[in-house]
């Protein structure tokens, strides 16, 4: 999940070549065919195969006193609107741009950031020729991968486009991306979405983990051109955008995120849990790796972690969080509300670790959706109802009457 692209505003020429957006565009590189997406190969999740989005994807919740309990959580039966998900640099090929193979790190991550999304929406997730962990490794350490962005864009593309001519008929949907993954998005958006027909079908956009840049004196502006941000979870068309790091650990001089690359922008940051109205952070953990080597080995969630049978843990009220705009950046404070004196972890995991040392410059990049998960689920319930109930002769379908 480390970053391998970011755009600020996305054009038709190559993506930035660093893992935030420098601002200026290397020369443009020819967008290769792109792959068949009539293939259902082609496809890491959609709703009509069985696939990595059908994994078991349950939680633990582990309570203030460390007490454990399941959650029941299952997808829903029909969703009445859609989410089509992008994820982020996870491939493990040594190839600078991934094959369209897909592996266990593509089906991990799947379950991690969008499986939850099966009880509020239909996921199409198509894979796509990233450019790969192994390339990006090699842009970090200053040497030329050799990656093709315009590949990795051609595949979403066209994946996009499938959906919209085959599978969309018309339904709200929700786009969702973490990393790469947002920064493919974004440029999709400004290109294919914004301003132009199927902007009416746009539930909202949720891109944590990129360069999206809003205008300094309002909302509009930056990188799209008439989508906003959201203020509520009932807004709709609008766009959900922040990168994370630690409050008491700001963004560094040389952080990768946060920071605008075009005058008189500023990096979008919304905060989940003000836009639910819970105020607290509903986050959703992996109980173990987060796929990573960077990534350090999870605390103990709990005193009885042994008891913890589930790919995720539920912390509620354990972390907080508010948006900070300071010093030329943007960005998500997190808050770990610890109590040294109860039995529940008073850390949480997610920094990069290279050589033993945390890398600041990453902030928590690596968990930015974990660390909201519950309230983003949330969010795009109450944003597809908003949307159905604003849809001309349209009827809300049973799951949206069913209790919170």
């Amino acid at each position: 999940m480390l970053s391998a692209c970011g755009d600020s505003k996305p054009q038709d020429t190559a993506a930035a070549p660093a893992p935030a957006p420098t601002g200026e565009n290397p020369p443009a590189i020819e967008a290769p065919a792109p792959m068949d997406y009539a293939q259902a190969s082609s496809w890491l999740c959609r709703p009509d195969q069985p696939d990595a989005c059908e994994q078991v994807a349950t939680a633990t919740v582990v309570a203030a006193d460390g007490k454990l309990t399941k959650d029941d959580f299952k997808p829903a039966a029909d969703p009445a609107i859609d989410c089509f998900y992008v994820y982020p640099t996870v491939s493990r090929d040594q190839t600078a741009n991934a094959d369209s193979n897909i592996g266990p790190e593509e089906q991990e991550i799947a379950r991690q950031q969008i499986a939850r999304f099966g009880s509020v929406c239909r996921i199409y997730a198509p894979v796509y020729r990233q450019v790969t962990l192994s390339a990006l490794r090699k842009m970090l350490a200053g040497e030329d991968p050799g990656s093709n962005r315009e590949m990795a864009y051609a595949d979403v593309k066209a994946a996009w486009q499938r959906y919209i001519d085959h599978d969309n008929q018309g339904r709200g949907v929700v786009l969702i991306g973490h990393d790469q993954g947002a920064g493919l998005l974004t440029r999709l958006i400004a290109a294919e979405i914004d301003g132009k027909a199927p902007s009416e079908r746009l539930v909202s956009a949720i891109l944590p983990g990129t360069g999206v840049e809003v205008s300094s004196t309002g909302s509009v502006g930056g990188s799209f051109d008439s989508i906003p941000q959201c203020r509520t979870a009932t807004d709709t068309a609008c766009v959900i955008a922040w990168s994370s790091f630690r409050a008491n650990q700001p963004p560094p001089s040389d952080s990768l995120f946060g920071k605008a690359q075009t005058d008189g922008n500023r990096v979008a940051c919304a905060n989940p849990a003000e836009l639910d109205g819970s105020g607290t952070l509903k986050p959703l953990m992996p109980a173990g790796p987060i796929l990573l080597d960077e990534l350090a080995p999870p605390p103990p969630w709990a005193g009885d972690a042994a008891g913890i049978d589930t790919p995720f843990v539920s912390l509620p009220g354990l972390l907080s969080a508010r948006c900070i705009d300071r010093g030329g950046f943007s960005y998500l404070a997190i808050t770990v509300n610890a109590d040294p004196a109860d039995p529940r972890t008073d850390t949480i995991n997610g920094d990069v670790v290279i050589d033993g040392k945390v890398q600041p410059q990453w902030g928590l990049h690596l968990i930015d959706m974990h660390l909201a998960m519950g309230n983003l689920v949330d969010i795009v319930k109450h944003q597809g109802e908003a949307w159905l109930k604003a849809k001309p002769g349209s009827a809300l379908p049973p799951e949206f009457h069913k209790p919170q």
